[in-house]
Order: structure tokens, then C-alpha cells, then sequence
């Protein structure tokens, strides 16, 4: 797989280059956000993960992930120093598919860039049926993967939609917080669960409508149906 480095430290990046090709990845290094945006010319020019230092010389870490979403749907890890939830919903609102908290170990950067290979890889094989889900003011539709609210598109991410479209299927149902990594991530790996939260949280935000997805503790996650 070809993977687009994204990081303005050179021996940051050497390391990592080194660790990415030994785990057979064709690694490409840009070293600030216009290179990065240059090398995805045209449509993702091939790439199959873009891994995103927010700490950018040139411009804004969360700037580039921004402009890298409106010319491609190559998926985004963004590597970042700040642990706190607001940030990184922030980041998955402008359109990362994941993001990796500094100091990270390579097995857990390795497993999430894999994790989101696979699904993305998963997403172009699989034909999408010819189905919508109405709940309430919520409209999902399945094979264009739009999410409307009385009306009103809402823009989500790729895993974002998953989650939803997932916990839609089966209204009212808990779905184990192992089921939805599974399901969604394509893993079984522990490590995703704190993922999962953040997801859950920037839904609840971007639909806003926080009841919609219902936290039962210790257990997992169920969908409640609104009124219509």
C-alpha cells in the first residue's frame, strides 16, 4: 500500500519511514501541508492512507486535513499531540477517519492504518443496497451514505456514517461495544474503544441531538428512536 507521511521532522520521519517500509508500505514523505496537498494531485494520486502530523511549518495541521477531504477520499489518520476530546472531534468533523495521540506505540499506529485500509477496502467491493433507514427527522440514506435531518443534509465522516447506519439497522437493540469495533473498525483490537467514544460524541454533536444515542454502561451503545 502506498502511504502519504505527512511530517515536517526529518528524523522523525526516517524512523518512521523505516518501521512503515519493513511492514511493506510504500511510504512518500511530504514535509508541509502544500507538499502533502501537491503529492494527492490528481484524486489521492494512488494513496492508500494519508498519516497527518498536525505540527505543520507551512500551515495548519487541521487546515490541510480540511483541503485534503474536498479533493479526496483517501483516508486520514491525523498524529497529534493533543489528547483532549473537543480536539479530536474537531479534527473528525473536518473529515479524519482516525487519529493517533503523541506519544504513540507503532503497534498502535500500525493497527489503526490498517483498520482503516480494510474498511475502506471493504466499502469498495461491497454494492451498496438500495435501501434508506427514516427514524424520526433522521433520514439515512444507505447507497449515496447521506444523513439528512428534518431535511437538512448533515456531513459525516466515512466511519461516522457506519456507526450510525449500523446502530439504525436495529433500533432500540445494544449493541456491544465489541460489536461495534468489530463491525465498524474491522478489528478487534482494545485500543479502538476510546475511538468509538469520540465518534459517538461528534454524532450526537453533528446531528445534534444528543439523546440519540443512548450510552449504556458497561455494555455499549443503542440507538433510541425519536419521535416523528
Amino acid at each position: 500500500m502506498r502511504l502519504l507521511l505527512v511530517e515536517d521532522d526529518n528524523h522523525v520521519a526516517a524512523a518512521l519511514s523505516a518501521v512503515l517500509a519493513r511492514h511493506g508500505f510504500d511510504v512518500t514523505h511530504a514535509r508541509s501541508g502544500e507538499e502533502a496537498l501537491q503529492a494527492l494531485v490528481p484524486e489521492g494520486n494512488g494513496f492508500g492512507v494519508v498519516l497527518l502530523d498536525l505540527g505543520l511549518p507551512d500551515q495548519d495541521g487541521y487546515e490541510v486535513c480540511g483541503r485534503i477531504r474536498k479533493r479526496t477520499s483517501t483516508p486520514v489518520i491525523m498524529v497529534t499531540a493533543r489528547s483532549d476530546v473537543r480536539s479530536r472531534i474537531h479534527g473528525l468533523n473536518l473529515g479524519a477517519d482516525d487519529y493517533v495521540v503523541k506519544p504513540y506505540d507503532t503497534g498502535e499506529l500500525l493497527a489503526r492504518i490498517h483498520a482503516v485500509s480494510r474498511r475502506t477496502v471493504h466499502e469498495e467491493t461491497t454494492g451498496a443496497a438500495e435501501a434508506e433507514l427514516r427514524l424520526g427527522p433522521v433520514r439515512i440514506e444507505l447507497p449515496t451514505r447521506q444523513v439528512s435531518v428534518n431535511g437538512s443534509v448533515v456531513q459525516l465522516t466515512r466511519k461516522e456514517f457506519d456507526l450510525l447506519a449500523l446502530l439504525a439497522q436495529r433500533p432500540g437493540v445494544v449493541f456491544r461495544r465489541e460489536q461495534i469495533i468489530s463491525e465498524v473498525w474491522r478489528t478487534s483490537w482494545e485500543g479502538t474503544g476510546r475511538t468509538l467514544e469520540v465518534h459517538v460524541a461528534s454524532l450526537r454533536a453533528k446531528l445534534r441531538m444528543p439523546a440519540l444515542i443512548e450510552t449504556v454502561r458497561g455494555v455499549g451503545y443503542r440507538l433510541v428512536a425519536p419521535a416523528a
